[in-house]
């Protein structure tokens, strides 16, 4: 790595502990890499656990001076190609990586995020059911659907010869549902209440999707299929998810005031788990009629 090994040293007075925090942190990933995790031979009489220095200055393409100057936490510059190559070596995961950059004090860009989730694990899928008998589902930041327990297929089930699907592959999508259903047949009341909130969110998770075709195409079909959308859209307003009672209609039990929660999914960028709890005891009754009914 011609040019990227450089010893400059900084002329800036590090800021707090970083540079110390520096050191402690790549001796501590170094001594749980084994040779044979990198494809060298074990070797004899090692005093210390893990790679030698310059076996991981070797292995990244720098100086050991260079890296040992690192790993003792002098002040000196490092590139992010040089940290990049020190992180693969060391076998650093993506939330190591990036404590690795701020240690040393190096802008950090997120790598690409993963594929968009179109499904669930089965352990989600298990929480969902381990919820029942609160309504919960998993959406994504476009509101699609992507797994329901039976609580909320009971209080969500669309009417005779209506749909959830909406317009893009054929995956149930809320905002679709809800924006072109005619009113009788929609299971939120205040309407002009919850719909707002709920483009905003969608304007909020649109920001990092600007351009993306799919994210285009669902904003340009529901604005044509629903001009109440349309004009909440062009309003730009953007909140985050967050807690919310919320009061639905059912045909079977009348109105069901339910609190919202939003949790978040580790692995799953942009999805949620919504989970739905009756906020009084009549709602609490009218979810028990519901199961009764289905049994």
């Amino acid at each position: 790595m011609g040019g990227v090994t450089t010893l400059a040293v900084r002329t800036a007075p590090v800021q707090g502990r970083r540079r110390p925090e520096l050191a402690a942190f790549l001796r501590s990933r170094r001594a749980r890499v084994t040779p044979e995790d990198v494809g060298m031979p074990p070797g004899l009489r090692r005093r210390t656990p893990g790679l030698r220095r310059e076996e991981v200055a070797q292995l990244s393409g720098v100086g050991v001076t260079w890296y040992t100057w690192l790993e003792q936490g002098r002040p000196i510059n490092a590139s992010a190609q040089v940290l990049d190559a020190v992180a693969r070596t060391l076998r650093l995961d993506r939330p190591e990586r990036e404590h690795l950059y701020h240690l040393a004090e190096v802008p950090y860009e997120p790598e690409a995020a993963p594929a968009y989730a179109t499904e669930v694990s089965p352990e989600i899928q298990g929480i969902l059911d381990a919820l029942v008998p609160h309504p919960a589902v998993v959406y994504n930041a476009r509101y699609d659907v992507l797994a329901t327990n039976e609580t909320y297929e009971l209080l969500f089930l669309p009417a005779e010869g209506e749909t959830w699907t909406g317009p893009l592959g054929g995956v149930r999508n809320v905002l679709w549902s809800l924006f072109t259903m005619p009113d009788p047949a929609c299971p939120v009341v205040d309407k002009r209440q919850e719909l707002p909130v709920m483009v905003a969110q969608l304007r909020g998770a649109y920001g990092r999707h600007v351009g993306e075709p799919a994210w285009e195409s669902f904003v340009r079909l529901l604005s044509e299929a629903s001009p109440h959308f349309a004009e909440l859209w062009r309003s730009g307003d953007v909140v985050p998810p967050g807690t919310r009672v919320k009061t639905f209609r059912h045909p079977l039990v009348g109105e069901v005031r339910m609190t919202s929660v939003s949790l978040s999914i580790n692995g799953m960028p942009e999805c949620r788990i919504v989970t739905y709890t009756p906020n009084d005891e009549e709602s609490r009754r009218a979810i028990e009629v519901l199961r009764a009914a289905k049994k």
